[in-house]
């Protein structure tokens, strides 16, 4: 994949998410790819904001992983 932007960041600080689901959204080459939680767990802070400029493996949300 090639670099891009956020486009949003659709969690908070706090939230309950679960392995598949939807937590930003990147924007590559006028696309929106939807970026999903690989594990279930607890929204402890959030990296990126609408337009930071990404490069693939940039963390944009840090979980607190249960188990």
């Amino acid at each position: 994949m090639l670099p891009g932007l956020c486009a949003r960041v659709v969690v908070e600080v706090g939230d309950n998410v679960t392995k598949g689901q939807e937590v930003a959204v990147i924007n590559c080459m006028k696309t929106e790819y939807s970026v999903a939680s690989e594990y279930n767990g607890v929204v402890k802070e959030i990296l990126s904001k609408e337009w930071d400029e990404l490069q693939v493996g940039d963390p944009m949300v840090i979980l607190e992983v249960e188990g």
